[in-house]
């Protein structure tokens, strides 16, 4: 149902040498006698030490040990300190309400500079102005019209593409005419594209691919209301036979026919309909979240204002990757356009993204975990052949952590130098801001990324009913299991959640967000909407969270997948899985009770690298992979390592699992394991398990 944007649960465990401290006769004593990695002597040495010791601290926009305050209304609910006090920040900017202002306040910032940028043939990228998206936008938005879009508020886009120059310009393109955009995701299927289409009576969808146009084509007597589709690349013979009733048109030919036809632009207001974003759930028909331009300028502003000179600006240039269907990725773009900056896209395929990167040299990028996870396994991984390495390693990273506890954040250190160097120009080389998102990130995980990439990085907490953060981390702030205090244009408050034993006067209870970021409501769907948010314009988010002492949120479990056992215990498996989740042996894991059952049990996917290695130490065969998933070993090492997890995080005996069944395939999209915003479909699971979990049960009878 919610699209969060970072939960980070686990502190850093990262090893380092009893010596390791972080005094300057530490760091001589180990770098002359322990490691002897290089002899500093004359300038050399006084300019590498004067560039180990004297750094600068940053001065964080608000004191790190009160980061919110409480609104002077009596409701218990919290603020930015960034706001006035029982008020919230509305525009920034007067000259960009709209996010079709928006690109025009970026043509003037930029002077007409570069805005978005591709990879075609050539090994580097290809760039539009500023100028030429706002023409070309125009362009096609007059074929679209030509072609049978009404002007106005009544007209639905669709967008079905991977992330690209003209997905901007279609989205552009419709606000030129006060149109709503309606993106659809790539992995949604053709049922739910079909349920989208029909309820959003969407005439109109632009494509990438040929496949999604045959797609949609296949479903065409389920969607009488869809009669263009608009395809970016050329339209062969064969899919133009295919099409039949249905017009098919290459983007070219209507920029064309629009350059022919032009029409005055119809621009939309602030409280106008800006796009019609469907989140994917775990379960029934996707629900269209109704978000106003001013929603989403409102919600980029506060994060701009919050960042302060670490804000994108007109020298900024942005690696483009998280899917645009996405209101994270939507932001961010945002942020950058609203200020000039420019966008990089990558060429579609996640496994050439470190190599657009490298291309690209990105100041700015939006990171998930998936990614941030991959890169600290890979630099674990090396380290593990060479005991000096991680010697190394170890004294390095205690040296940047402790400079993350001054305030100081840089890559220009002897340890960026000698250790982190690889890590910083994996991603280009020059990013300065990263913005994690989408998922939990392990806080182990998290610190390493700030050290090895001496830049700002920030977590926060949202969902697309709020555009996407309502919380973020404040630059500065090292510490991690904490997803920041409110942003300024919203507030937050907890609400009892009295069956699950958390109260707000206890500072815990379900997340509650009211302000000019939350949507209008649910596409034609005033029940759910009802459900969602209450009588005095709160969102009811269905995530549980508590006030740390400094003001900071932190989310400890979920409201909804709440069940019980047949005892009457009530049970929260995510609260559960995300400790288990802290296993090294464990990758992915879902945890499953029913109320006629009285315990708990789980599929497991084990972490290959780590159970392979473990594996060898013991003599165990690691091959083939199906097997070693297979062997009671392996499944013993783990039910002991995640039950000893659950035992020291305190949960209590029922809410531990009692048996397990190892699998060897990852949950995904593709498997239909995960939404696209890689939640588990705990449905679906249950479905796709239900013989091994009936088996479980059986044994344990």
């Amino acid at each position: 149902m919610h699209s969060s944007w970072c939960v980070s649960l686990s502190e850093s465990h990262v090893p380092f040498p009893p010596f390791a401290g972080s005094s300057m006769e530490d760091y001589m004593q180990y770098l002359g006698g322990t490691v002897g990695v290089a002899t500093l002597t004359g300038a050399a040495a006084a300019a590498a030490l004067y560039m180990a010791w004297s750094p600068t601290p940053m001065v964080p926009p608000v004191d790190i040990d009160d980061q919110s305050a409480e609104v002077p209304d009596g409701s218990g609910a919290r603020q930015s300190r960034l706001a006035p006090p029982g008020g919230m920040t509305d525009f920034l900017y007067e000259d960009a309400k709209t996010l079709l202002q928006m690109m025009e306040r970026g043509h003037r910032i930029s002077g007409n500079g570069n805005c978005l940028g591709f990879r075609g043939s050539e090994p580097e990228y290809s760039w539009l102005t500023y100028g030429e998206v706002i023409e070309r936008a125009r362009n096609f938005s007059a074929g679209l019209v030509a072609i049978g879009m009404r002007p106005g508020q009544d007209s639905f886009v669709g967008i079905y593409a991977q992330n690209c120059v003209e997905w901007i310009l279609t989205e552009q393109a419709c606000y030129n005419q006060s149109a709503v955009i309606v993106p659809l995701y790539d992995t949604l299927g053709p049922n739910a594209c079909s349920f989208i289409i029909n309820q959003a009576e969407i005439g109109i969808v632009v494509c990438d691919k040929e496949e999604k146009v045959k797609s949609l084509l296949e479903q065409r007597d389920q969607t009488p209301c869809l009669r263009h589709v608009v395809v970016t690349g050329p339209v062969s013979e064969e899919m133009r036979k295919l099409a039949r009733d249905i017009r098919l048109y290459s983007f070219q030919e209507i920029e064309d026919i629009g350059k022919e036809n032009p029409i005055p632009t119809q621009p939309p207001l602030p409280d106008d309909v800006a796009t019609v974003c469907y989140t994917s759930g775990t379960t029934g028909d996707p629900k269209g979240v109704v978000l106003t331009h001013a929603n989403i300028i409102i919600d980029a502003c506060a994060v701009i204002a919050q960042l302060e000179e670490h804000a994108p600006n007109k020298s900024d240039v942005m690696m483009s990757f998280l899917p645009l269907a996405h209101m994270l990725e939507r932001l961010c773009e945002v942020t950058v356009y609203i200020n000039g900056g420019s966008l990089g896209f990558y060429r579609g395929d996640i496994r050439l993204l470190m190599e657009d990167m490298k291309t690209l040299r990105p100041t700015i990028t939006p990171a998930v975990p998936r990614l941030l996870n991959r890169i600290y396994d890979k630099v674990q991984a090396k380290l593990n052949g060479s005991k000096l390495k991680r010697l190394l390693f170890n004294l390095a990273f205690r040296m940047k952590q402790s400079e993350l506890e001054r305030f100081v954040i840089r890559n220009n250190s002897v340890w960026d130098r000698l250790v982190f160097r690889p890590v910083r120009e994996g991603m280009g080389g020059r990013v300065r801001l990263l913005v994690c998102g989408s998922a939990p990130l392990a806080g182990n995980v998290l610190t390493f990324i700030r050290c090895a990439m001496g830049c700002v990085v920030v977590e926060g907490y949202g969902q697309t009913e709020c555009v996407a953060p309502c919380t973020l981390n404040i630059q500065g702030d090292f510490s991690v299991g904490q997803v920041g205090p409110p942003i300024s244009c919203c507030h937050i408050k907890l609400v009892d959640v009295p069956e699950m034993e958390y109260f707000a006067q206890k500072g815990q209870g379900e997340v509650c967000i009211k302000g000019r970021n939350v949507f209008k409501c649910y596409f034609k769907d005033p029940q759910k909407t009802k459900e969602t948010i209450d009588e005095e314009g709160w969102l009811h988010t269905g995530d549980i969270g508590m006030w740390l002492p400094n003001g900071t949120l932190r989310l400890v479990d979920r409201k909804k997948n709440i069940f019980k056992l047949a005892q009457g215990e009530y049970i929260a498996p995510e609260k559960i899985e995300n400790i288990y989740l802290s296993s090294p042996y464990v990758s992915q894991i879902f945890v499953h009770g029913e109320s006629l059952q009285s315990c708990l049990v789980a599929v497991v996917v084990p972490d290959m690298e780590n159970v392979v290695s473990w594996c060898k130490e013991k003599g165990i065969s690691y091959n083939p992979w199906e097997q070693v998933c297979r062997d009671k070993n392996v499944k013993r090492l783990i039910l002991d390592d995640i039950t000893a997890l659950g035992k020291k995080a305190g949960l209590k005996s029922f809410e531990q699992v009692k048996d397990i069944y190892v699998h060897h395939e990852l949950f995904s999209v593709d498997n239909g394991l995960l939404t696209p915003t890689l939640k588990t479909k705990r449905p679906d699971c249950r479905r796709s398990f239900v013989d091994r979990i009936e088996a479980m049960y059986a044994l344990m009878a």
